[in-house]
């Protein structure tokens, strides 16, 4: 497996929509243990395709980092399809690096995406989980969380130690 480059805000590749991946081949899962790596090396819960230059519809996220970081999750071709309820909450993304936001969340989603095998599965998510999600959802569909801040500013040195979302 190999870290990948992160793109930075600015990149035009964080603002397209991303393409469904109709074959789940061994590229693809690679690319997805690539991701995993990359995010894990930067201390981020979740990263998407585009994020790595890759225009495809996934990402790997890590929604409980406290509670169980060991339970990770690769989203190929996800659809959120039902949301519930409101959280705001801060959110960073390693491409917005150094910035931090207040952004308003679904309190619990209901998400369906493939698995490494192909399968189709069924998730439920709440508070910072859902966020998580969402949050990475949106990288798919060419959107950054700065488009959605109430408010965006510099990161304190502490909270860039948290969880850098991607």
């Amino acid at each position: 497996m190999a870290l990948r480059n992160v793109v930075t805000e600015g990149d035009p590749i964080l603002r397209k929509k991303s393409r469904e991946i109709s074959e789940i081949t061994e590229r693809i899962k690679t690319t997805l243990e690539d991701m995993r790596e990359t995010m894990e090396s930067k201390g981020g819960v979740g990263i998407a395709g585009p994020q790595v230059g890759v225009m495809r519809r996934m990402f790997v996220a890590k929604p409980y980092p406290d509670d169980k970081p060991e339970e990770l999750y690769y989203m190929i071709n996800p659809e959120i399809y039902e949301v519930e309820g409101e959280q705001e909450g801060e959110e960073g993304c390693l491409s917005v690096p150094g910035m931090q936001g207040k952004v308003v969340r679904p309190q619990k989603i209901k998400i369906k995406a493939q698995d490494l095998n192909g399968d189709w599965q069924d998730y439920e998510f709440e508070d910072f989980a859902a966020r998580v999600m969402c949050h990475e959802y949106d990288h798919l569909e060419g959107v950054l969380y700065t488009d959605k801040a109430i408010e965006v500013y510099e990161a304190k040195a502490s909270d860039e130690e948290e969880y850098a979302e991607e």
